[in-house]
């Protein structure tokens, strides 16, 4: 019996000594109101931005307000749980408030906001309801992701017009933040979203290993990741799996369209102008999946998260990587601080990338929505403006993190004295040469197609991949076996109009398991035809 009590309370301690030995916790303020914000952003930007509102807004107001934010991953993980929220709030107001019944039907017709003529009169009306009705998600804010899921939630109907163009007129325009820059949307025209802060995507990389690896110089443009000594160095994302990085690759593939045309453009002159166009897009479609099918033979993996490539580019374990610029900055100033140089390097390749805005926008339904309009002006004025790239320490900047993001607002960057306060004072975003221009119609159409097929070419056949691209390098690059590597013709950009959208479409979602099988072992027999001639060379 002393055995089991002595062992009973060894568990008992074990269980209630963290509890016992915590530090004491600051007692919070009684907040006089509340704010639910959901968003994929980091720790260092949620406890920012979230203590500077709550000081602009008590000085404002005279009130404390409290920030709760919901963090539950990324944008796919949040699309989600939007997904199952709205279709639950909207269940219970159609079947309880309206008296009607529920059907698979009406859930899936209430947030298509191109619902086809042919459509039921009943699906019309849950549309209209939906749309007439404050059904909400007990959230009151979306900040920050892609335009691209902003998009979608606007198109289901679940985000509303704040009124912040009305309010702040002066704000929406060339002179502060445009409409649309570099065929970039910025802002909603209706007012259901607005861009918050810009991204770009680059090149993260490790001076040390670079120079372990005999790579001279830096990195710079895209095409230097295909380089043979960076084999088995490369860490990238799933562009299945991160929006952010499926629009890297995008803009990878953008940029060898524009290429291509201008290319097509100076040796014909004086060619009609849409079939030169359209021969770009086939031709800078298929150089834009063979670059990125070399860096992925270059890759060590493919993870999930996007955030995973530049903490272990910054660690050694790999020598460069792609990722979001603020990333690639924020493991540079992570770097800095611990040591006496700064071995990582992040560069944005010149012409390579767009700049895309994360939004901001209001739900429907919001339970607080007075404290999250205030939220949004704030985001947007040139105080919240000043925290995404001051320096920690500066005045009106943040007080702890150096987030290193670029402001949405065109005249913050024409305020000179800001540039001494600045943690990136040389970027303007506004100012860069050589411009990718991204053109929606060549590529935006196709985004989940072109995730599928890099991830068919360089993740579910990497081992086949890799094995024939060591053997090539091997080989000293042999043109025959490197054609043959790489004859992606199989998902030119007509196969991803026909076959690849029909099985990504398709309520059978067997259609798209039997495709991304019938394609993957079809280049997984091309890849091992390319290795056995690389092989062929070395006898």
């Amino acid at each position: 019996m002393f055995k089991r009590l002595l062992i009973i309370f060894a568990l008992v301690g074990t269980v209630a000594m963290p509890f016992i030995l915590r530090p004491k916790q600051a007692k919070l303020e009684q907040a006089d109101e509340t704010l639910v914000i959901i968003t994929p952003h980091n720790e260092a930007l949620r406890h920012e931005f979230g203590r500077g509102f709550r000081d602009w807004y008590k000085a404002k107001t005279g009130k404390l307000v409290n920030v709760d934010w919901r963090v539950i991953g990324g944008t796919s993980e949040i699309t989600r749980f939007l997904d199952g929220e709205f279709d639950a709030a909207f269940r219970l107001y159609w079947t309880r408030t309206l008296a009607r019944l529920w059907s698979a039907e009406i859930q899936a017709g209430y947030k298509n906001h191109s619902l086809p003529n042919n459509a039921s009169i009943e699906v019309k009306e849950a549309r209209q309801a939906f749309l007439r009705s404050d059904v909400g998600c007990g959230l009151d804010l979306f900040f920050g992701g892609g335009t691209p899921d902003f998009v979608k939630q606007a198109q289901a109907g679940r985000l509303v017009d704040s009124g912040i163009i009305g309010r702040h007129p002066d704000w929406f325009g060339d002179d502060a933040i445009p409409q649309q820059f570099s065929g970039e949307r910025y802002w909603d025209l209706r007012g259901l979203w607005v861009g918050a802060v810009l991204s770009n995507y680059g090149i993260v990389y490790n001076l040390d290993s670079l120079k372990r690896l005999g790579v001279s110089g830096e990195l710079r443009r895209w095409e230097d990741l295909t380089n043979p000594q960076l084999v088995g160095e490369i860490a990238l994302a799933d562009p299945t799996k991160s929006s952010s990085i499926g629009k890297a690759f995008e803009n990878i593939i953008q940029q060898q369209m524009q290429n291509r045309l201008l290319s097509l453009r100076a040796v014909n002159p004086a060619g009609d102008a849409a079939q030169i166009e359209a021969q770009a897009v086939r031709e800078g479609w298929i150089a834009g999946l063979q670059l990125l099918q070399l860096i992925g033979a270059n890759s060590r993996y493919f993870t999930d998260t996007s955030q995973k490539p530049p903490i272990d580019v910054a660690q050694g374990n790999s020598a460069a990587g792609i990722c979001i610029d603020f990333y690639g900055r924020q493991q540079m100033e992570a770097i800095s601080r611990r040591a006496d140089r700064n071995r990582l390097g992040f560069i944005a390749p010149l012409g390579g990338t767009v700049n895309s805005v994360d939004p901001i926008a209001l739900f429907r339904g919001a339970k607080n929505r007075a404290t999250a309009i205030a939220f949004m002006d704030y985001v947007l004025s040139m105080d919240g403006q000043k925290i995404w790239n001051y320096r920690p320490g500066t005045p009106d900047g943040p007080k702890h993190f150096a987030l290193r993001r670029l402001p949405v607002r065109r005249d913050f960057y024409q305020q000179t004295d800001f540039k001494a306060l600045r943690s990136d004072p040389e970027v303007n975003p506004y100012d860069t040469a050589d411009q990718l221009i991204y053109r929606p119609e060549w590529t935006a159409g196709l985004f989940r197609e072109m995730s599928f097929i890099i991830r068919v070419i360089a993740l579910d056949t990497h081992e086949e991949l890799t094995r024939a691209w060591r053997a090539i390098i091997a080989a000293g690059m042999p043109t025959e076996a490197l054609a043959v590597l790489q004859d992606l013709s199989l998902v030119d950009r007509a196969a991803a109009l026909g076959r690849v959208r029909q099985a990504l479409n398709s309520k059978d979602k067997t259609e798209e398991l039997r495709l991304s099988r019938d394609l993957g072992d079809a280049l997984r027999a091309q890849y091992r035809r390319a290795e056995e001639i690389a092989r062929a060379k070395l006898k």
